[in-house]
């Protein structure tokens, strides 16, 4: 449920969160919505002092952005989880409505499938995911959605593969899992998506094949990585973190505001200015 008009206030929680360029996407789509009387911050918030925060909310708030490691503490404060945060138990948008109701939803999941969508990736017939924390169990469930075989998870040790096939089981989508030193295997397939940390994969990059299928690298900075750029050296269509992040953005802003559609093209122009400029 959007929030009513008198509500103009939004932010985006997490520690650390100083890198987050959720600001700069959704003031961007106020501006282009003309919603000249909201704004969107930040606030360093970890675990133990969420629950705090959220009670020190007042009625003038819309919303939330959750970036780690809040995504799942805040589960326990809400009213409301929907199914596709539920699926994954990962929160990363709380919208507060009328009557004071704390709704949480997670955008990752629909941001990636549209993201691809946008690419002309809607349909796969297996894929492959390189890492396994929560970015991968929100990819699982993308994937869930448009892969008709087998994800691959590659990954680094027994417990990881096993929580992996875990989402599986639980998303309806058959999981296998490799081990992380045979992550160029992954090339082979018509979709990989790498949720690793900066540096992760770069060991891999050699390894790319000629014409490989899409790839989607999670992250947004540091851009291009490794593996990104060797990727599209071989003529392979390359997603982004900002693609991931403006099309999740896109989700929140229409759920907080109540307003649709929400500027995509004008809050992608504002994230690769920001970025642009973070690179000097």
């Amino acid at each position: 449920m959007p929030a009513s008009a008198d509500r103009r206030r939004a932010a985006v929680l997490g520690s650390p969160v100083a890198h987050s360029l959720s600001p700069v996407l959704h003031n961007a789509a106020y501006a282009a919505l003309g919603l000249d009387g909201w704004t969107y911050g930040r606030f360093e918030v970890d675990e133990e002092a969420l629950p705090g925060f959220l009670a020190g909310l007042g009625a003038s708030w819309a919303g939330l952005s959750l970036t780690m490691p809040l995504k799942r503490a805040v589960i326990a404060l809400l009213d409301e989880v929907s199914p596709t945060a539920a699926a994954v138990e990962a929160v990363n948008t709380v919208v507060f409505t009328d009557d004071g109701r704390r709704i949480g939803d997670n955008t990752d999941i629909p941001g990636m499938a549209a993201a691809l969508a946008e690419r002309g990736v809607d349909t796969v017939p297996s894929a492959a995911v390189l890492g396994a924390g929560a970015t991968a169990s929100s990819a699982l469930a993308a994937l869930s959605r448009m892969c008709t075989g087998p994800v691959t998870a590659y990954v680094r040790s027994a417990a990881r593969a096993e929580e992996m096939r875990g989402w599986g089981e639980r998303l309806g989508i058959e999981v296998l899992t490799a081990d992380w030193a045979d992550a160029a295997r992954a090339f082979e397939e018509p979709l990989v998506v790498a949720t690793t940390p900066a540096g992760a994969t770069d060991a891999f990059a050699a390894a790319v094949p000629a014409a490989p299928g899409t790839l989607f690298d999670v992250l947004y900075e540091p851009w291009p990585t490794a593996l990104a750029s060797a990727w599209a050296a071989r003529g392979g269509p390359v997603l982004g973190g900002l693609d991931l992040l403006v099309h999740q953005a896109v989700l929140q802003v229409e759920q907080m505001t109540g307003r649709t559609p929400a500027p995509l093209a004008a809050m992608r122009e504002a994230g690769e200015r920001a970025l642009a400029a973070r690179r000097g």
